[in-house]
């Protein structure tokens, strides 16, 4: 173990459980070929779905629907 790893270890242990899990979940996901922490809802799935054929079929935002959301929001 680096002293690095040793020392963010070492500060985990002074959390609440609750955050050394959510630690723990994170170093597993990096460390391991364990399951996907995060699992996505149906929904999501189906965003992602409609999303990747989007892309498939080269329909992107032009530069001007991009430009009218910045507007939009002041950016």
């Amino acid at each position: 173990m680096t002293d690095l790893l040793d020392k963010a270890i070492t500060a985990a242990r002074k959390l609440p459980p609750e955050v050394q899990d959510a630690i723990a979940r994170m170093v597993l996901s990096y460390a391991s070929e364990e399951q996907a922490v995060y699992r996505f809802t149906p929904e999501e799935e189906a965003e992602l779905d409609e999303s990747e054929a989007a892309a498939a079929r080269g329909d992107f935002a032009t530069d001007e629907d991009v430009r009218a959301i910045w507007a939009k929001h002041g950016l």
